[in-house]
């Protein structure tokens, strides 16, 4: 038997969800059926590397899978109205961390540790620091789906050259590239600053080198004070400084990532350094393919802050997504089988290195030497493979309303119209 089925929802509006759910879509999972339902989103290389998974496991079980897909946006609330409801999923994709706390709390998602403990070579396959995202309250429900991407420290090879500078290591070292690449008329670094998740990857790495990971998570699981911890405003402060010292120049405001434009300065020379997701490495391949192929485009980590009781190897951004399964499912023991099977087979994770993507996955570095881009994929796997911790993007980890008054109180911080206690003082309320 091997059939699979996709079904594409395409929009955002609650019609489509009623739609969606009258028609009986999931019907067949845990209300009842016998068909096993996965959920995820739209991604024509992913899905079809699922949908391969998919007829492995139709090919050899009673219970066939099936993939449903859907468009991003309002995916979340989707999940949300159909857990728990007769029409939910088996199998559905999610962010890991606070947003796969959120359904734990409602006792809708299936405990998976027992299965890591029960299949200790698929559990040990995947890189640690991703697999913990999943981890909530001491126990596992999720496992990694996709590849990682981090964000990293772009940088232009000849600008850096040309200034006499090396990439900055620590602090100290990227404060001294700010002032001499000032001197040599140059933008130390791009910020696209129209839009506020890209300053929030400066806000999180400060937070994390400044107290570690546990100062997030005590704002995750909404400790009292937490947005006022002491780790948090000076996190804001070196932000701040950082826009005092010109390190993104005076028009950072009016940069935009998603038109190319934020790329274009670092490719060009206008811009020397870039902190950016992974995703970076294919918008310059794109835009200015050049710029990679003559080997100008340089990347490195974050940069150690001396004193900081942060671990100095410690990332951030989008460790993975995951594949949980519902805990009402009639269908868990084939869910179960569906995600050991597949998740780290041979077969999937060669699927993945094959669209660019880099696997969370232990042992895989002989075959990322052969893939396109070979050094930007083993230096990724490599930055995950040693870091202590992988912390989340806070705008996908808190709750939606929390992450967009984040975000906008974060562009009020570089843009000094507010102060690091005001800041927190407004968080703490979100709470």
């Amino acid at each position: 038997m091997s059939r699979t089925h996709r079904i594409r929802v395409i929009g955002s509006s609650s019609l489509a969800l009623s739609l969606l759910l009258a028609t009986g879509c999931g019907t067949s999972g845990p209300g009842g059926g016998d068909t096993l339902q996965v959920w995820a989103l739209e991604d024509a290389l992913v899905n079809e590397i699922v949908e391969r998974g998919i007829e492995a496991h139709n090919d050899a079980q009673d219970v066939p899978a099936e993939l449903v897909t859907f468009v991003n946006d309002a995916y979340k609330q989707r999940l949300q109205v159909a857990l728990g409801s007769p029409n939910a999923p088996d199998v559905f994709f999610n962010w890991g961390g606070g947003n796969l706390a959120q359904y734990t709390q409602q006792d809708q998602v299936l405990d998976l540790t027992q299965t890591l403990e029960d299949n200790p070579e698929f559990r040990d396959s995947f890189l640690p620091s991703v697999l913990d995202v999943a981890e909530i309250d001491g126990s596992y429900y999720g496992v990694p789906l996709l590849g990682v991407q981090p964000v990293v420290m772009y940088y232009n090879k000849p600008v850096l050259a040309e200034a006499g500078l090396e990439p900055p290591e620590t602090f100290e070292d990227l404060y001294e590239a700010i002032d001499v690449l000032q001197e040599e008329g140059v933008t130390p670094i791009v910020l696209p600053g129209a839009q506020g998740w890209t300053q929030l990857m400066w806000f999180s790495y400060m937070v994390d080198r400044v107290g570690g990971p546990d100062v997030f998570q005590a704002i995750v699981d909404g400790e009292e004070g937490a947005w006022e911890a002491p780790a948090v405003l000076e996190a804001l402060e070196l932000c701040q400084d950082l826009v005092d010292r010109g390190a993104f120049g005076n028009n950072f405001t009016s940069v935009d990532y998603d038109n190319g434009s934020a790329s274009a300065l670092l490719a060009n020379g206008d811009s020397a350094m870039f902190l950016m997701g992974s995703w970076e490495i294919s918008r310059q391949l794109e835009d200015s393919p050049q710029f990679v192929e003559n080997d100008e485009l340089g990347f490195t980590s974050f940069p150690v802050l001396e004193g900081g009781a942060g671990e100095p190897n410690a990332i951030v951004g989008n460790p993975s997504n995951y594949f949980s399964v519902n805990s009402d499912s009639q269908h868990t023991e084939a869910a179960i089988d569906f995600l050991v099977e597949t998740l780290a087979s041979d077969e999937y994770v060669s699927d993945l290195i094959d669209v660019g993507q880099v696997p969370p996955i232990e042992g895989i570095e002989d075959q990322l030497q052969e893939s396109d881009h070979a050094e930007f994929a083993t230096f990724t796997h490599g930055l995950v493979s040693d870091a202590p911790t992988f912390t989340q993007s806070w705008d996908q980890a808190l709750d939606p309303a929390a992450a967009e008054a984040m975000l906008t109180n974060l562009q009020l911080i570089f843009l000094g119209d507010l102060t690091p206690e005001e800041f927190a003082q407004a968080m703490e309320q979100t709470r």
